[in-house]
């Protein structure tokens, strides 16, 4: 289950208006992220935060669309997703508000990119967000083992995947390409680290959020998103 990853790290900056990350700023900053490179089409934008993701979680048709890149093995992936997520899917996911999207951004190391692929893998049975939401339950560090491939192996059989289906999937490293491709959209898109957001607004207005921001930083976007629709 040796799976290299290939990240080819473009330049690039776009338009998009940056959310204030300094954890104790009471208030939502907006300020054009640096190094934008105005040449960037709005099309190419949109498809280096779009593609290459997870199955779509929620409406499809939800007006707000909410794009996570992360990294399974990342200690503050996880304090978002025990922190924040929940409240998250209860108030608006759940709600037909906003739907989500999850990307892979594997900068800590091998085990990230097994870990993307056992998710991806899992997809194949339609159970992406099980894989994942078990990942993030079993997290204990950065690159200590917890994600090796004997216990992807006992994740999967814990959401009773059908394991030979599963198993040749992950031998064949089937996602190589997507896992690579979304990582260097996050890459091409100035991400250099993760969690990182994006919050596509009903009239396409993107929005970034970096970090494990609290739940009121995305509650604040979504409300003036929601509000074009009034």
């Amino acid at each position: 289950m040796g799976i290299g990853a290939v990240i080819a790290s473009i330049s690039i900056v776009t338009s998009f208006l940056v959310f204030g990350v300094i954890n104790d700023e009471p208030e939502l900053i907006l300020k054009p992220v640096p190094n934008a490179q105005e040449s960037m089409s709005p099309n190419v934008i949109l498809s280096a935060i779009m593609e290459n993701g997870s199955p779509i979680l929620g409406d499809i048709n939800a007006p707000i669309t909410l794009i996570e890149f992360g990294d399974y093995q990342c200690h503050f992936c996880n304090v978002h997703f025990h922190n924040t997520e929940h409240s998250l899917l209860e108030n608006y996911i759940n709600t037909g508000k906003v739907k989500l999207i999850f990307k892979d951004f594997t900068i800590i190391g091998p085990d990230s990119i097994n870990a993307a692929h056992g998710a991806h893998c899992a997809n194949d049975q339609e159970k992406f967000w099980l894989y994942h939401d078990i990942l993030y339950n079993n997290w204990t560090g950065e690159n200590n083992g917890w994600a090796s491939s004997d216990n992807l192996l006992k994740f999967a059989q814990e959401i009773e995947l059908d394991i030979d289906l599963w198993s040749d999937c992950m031998i064949e490293a089937r996602y190589s390409q997507i896992i690579n491709d979304s990582s260097k959209n996050a890459r091409d898109l100035g991400i250099t680290g993760t969690p990182a957001f994006f919050i596509v607004g009903p009239d396409n207005n993107i929005t970034k959020i970096s970090g494990a921001q609290p739940f009121e930083r995305f509650e604040q976007i979504f409300n003036l998103e929601l509000e074009k629709l009034s």
